[in-house]
């Protein structure tokens, strides 16, 4: 694993922005074990970014696609002052904060340092695959009632992070020259983690980024990844290998309540259009929107990230969603062909492409770990080419 690039600050600034440095690389680390513990640091490193703009004043910089990223926070408050209940919805808005992750890695994570903080981040989530491993060896967390988690909550915040670190960590071994080795070692307990979750959103979502990373790196590469999902099918367990075949069972009782939860909430943007029901209502309004074919009484969300969108918070706010995703997209693809930081821009594009996929059964965007995770794995290789002096 690389060092951490850092040295004794001079002056106050430098010592603040180092200790914001660290409070980054604790929060990187405790969002895969604690969202508690991550908060905080996030919260530490954040009051010492503003402090180095109070010490040292400077031009506000920010990668692009934040502009329409902050447009969705400002379109998600207008939905929450419109809501059905407009405190509940406020409330759900304090998720917005996790936002300035992106200002805050664009410049604690200059340089060496973004490499770093990809290494602790494939070093705590394989941690935390193991974890995952014993509890369904050891512990009997081996059936869809009691599924792996890790240390979080649940087990789909799990199957998520560990989805990104994959992604992460394929991007690693195929794109960087000088880092392959710790990458190849944590691999396996990365990907035996995430089959034994039973989550086959994440499942396929880790499937579409490893496909984008390999058809950027040489499109023949993707002849191997049928070849290692079949293998894989063929040596689980026959517990993991029905609930592969049930995604394709469209009598599954959860995929016809995933259709049904798609209709009520295409009935729920067709009644309010402009900005939804607001944030945090659609378990209370599902009721009224419930089709008949459904088979949950009503859930907490529409397991669909643009379909939640926009039930919630209106249509504007799901085109600027987008914008902010083709932003993030545009601007990686960018720093793929100009930049040498390769791995970090491909790992970029391999986790947009894993959220959208997995994001069409699960409403991950809304998880507040996975979303921390998301933001800084998508921010690094724009802070990378802001080298600050670091090698």
């Amino acid at each position: 694993m690389p060092t951490i690039p850092l040295t004794i600050g001079t002056t106050r600034r430098e010592q603040v922005e180092q200790a914001g440095v660290l409070a980054l690389l604790g929060m990187v680390a405790a969002v895969q074990l604690s969202i508690a513990a991550a908060q905080i640091l996030f919260a530490t490193a954040l009051l010492c970014w503003f402090a180095s703009f109070l010490l040292q004043p400077r031009p506000f910089e920010t990668p692009r696609f934040f502009w329409p990223l902050l447009a969705y926070a400002a379109a998600s408050l207008l939905a929450a002052t419109f809501s059905r209940d407009p405190a509940v919805s406020v409330e759900d808005c304090k998720q917005l904060v996790l936002f300035l992750i992106v200002p805050v890695v664009y410049d604690f994570a200059r340089g060496a340092r973004a490499r770093t903080v990809v290494s602790v981040i494939l070093t705590v989530g394989a941690a935390s695959a193991l974890v995952g491993i014993v509890q369904y060896g050891v512990l009997n967390y081996d059936h869809l009632g009691r599924r792996p988690q890790g240390t979080l909550s649940h087990w789909m915040t799990y199957s998520g992070t560990l989805m990104l670190v994959i992604c992460a960590a394929i991007a690693r071994l195929l794109y960087d020259s000088r880092d392959r080795a710790w990458a190849l070692v944590v691999m396996p307990a990365l990907l035996v983690g995430l089959v034994l979750t039973f989550t086959r959103s994440a499942w396929v979502g880790v499937s579409a980024g490893a496909a984008v990373l390999l058809l950027l790196k040489d499109f023949r590469l993707v002849g191997a990844l049928p070849i290692v999902i079949a293998a894989m099918v063929a040596l689980a367990p026959a517990d993991l290998t029905d609930r592969v075949y049930s995604m394709f069972d469209l009598n599954d009782p959860t995929n016809r309540d995933r259709v049904a939860m798609l209709q009520a909430g295409a009935a729920i943007v067709r009644d309010y259009p402009l900005t939804g029901v607001g944030p945090d209502m659609i378990q209370a309004v599902y009721p009224e929107y419930r089709v008949a074919t459904a088979v949950q009484d009503t859930n907490p969300h529409l397991h669909n990230v643009p379909m939640q969108i926009a039930a919630e918070r209106g249509l504007p706010a799901l085109l600027l969603w987008c914008a902010f995703l083709g932003a993030a997209t545009a601007g990686a693809w960018v720093h793929m062909r100009r930049t040498r930081h390769k791995a970090l821009a491909a790992t970029a594009l391999g986790t947009i492409a894993a959220m959208i996929t997995a994001g069409q059964f699960e409403y991950n965007f809304g998880d507040s770990e996975f979303l921390m995770l998301f933001l800084v794995l998508l921010t690094l290789p724009f802070a990378a080419d802001r080298d600050g002096g670091l090698p």
